[in-house]
């Protein structure tokens, strides 16, 4: 999976502005994949050159004009060829998780600072992806509805594990 595969997968629902799309990446794709800022328009460029995407020049009244995507059959394709093929394995890369393993070299204290951190960022993904289901849930497909709650669900166990960890941080 990469940029162009996610972005293909948001031009197929409807034509969307760079600026429609950078959203997506922020708002909800944020808590499953990772992108720049800085990647997303060469990306469009990129795509627009290769006939994946095409791109309108919009109009507006009182506004900047706006540059609206939409997918080609070519980008369909591709899109579907992306779909059919194996599911890559999930890779973590955690500074958070890297710290913990090496806690030994550190105090304590700092161990616990690391955890009461990641506890309260945490529970505040947490927080903002449960508002975002229960604003989304009813328009959702069920694969939507699903990959959201894997989400819900892996925050809510890491809380837990965090929770346990500081107990028996705190015994020592």
């Amino acid at each position: 999976m990469n940029s162009q595969d996610v972005i293909l997968g948001m031009l197929m629902k409807r034509p969307l502005s760079g600026y429609e799309i950078k959203q997506l990446f922020e708002d909800i794709f944020s808590y499953f994949y990772s992108s720049s800022y800085g990647t997303i328009y060469p990306m469009l460029h990129r795509m627009e050159k290769e006939e994946l995407i095409t791109k309108e020049n919009v109009l507006q009244e009182g506004k900047p004009n706006k540059n609206v995507f939409t997918i080609t059959e070519k980008g369909k394709g591709q899109f579907n060829a992306y779909l059919h093929s194996p599911v890559e394995t999930d890779a973590i890369k955690s500074d958070f998780l890297m710290r913990l393993y090496f806690g030994q070299f550190v105090d304590n204290d700092v161990v616990i600072q690391w955890l009461n951190k990641a506890q309260e960022q945490t529970q505040k993904q947490l927080d903002e992806l449960s508002k975002k289901y229960a604003i989304y849930k009813d328009d959702m497909h069920p694969a939507h509805m699903i990959c959201i709650e894997i989400g819900i669900k892996e925050y809510r166990a890491k809380l837990e594990t965090i929770q346990e960890g500081l107990v028996r941080l705190e015994q020592l």
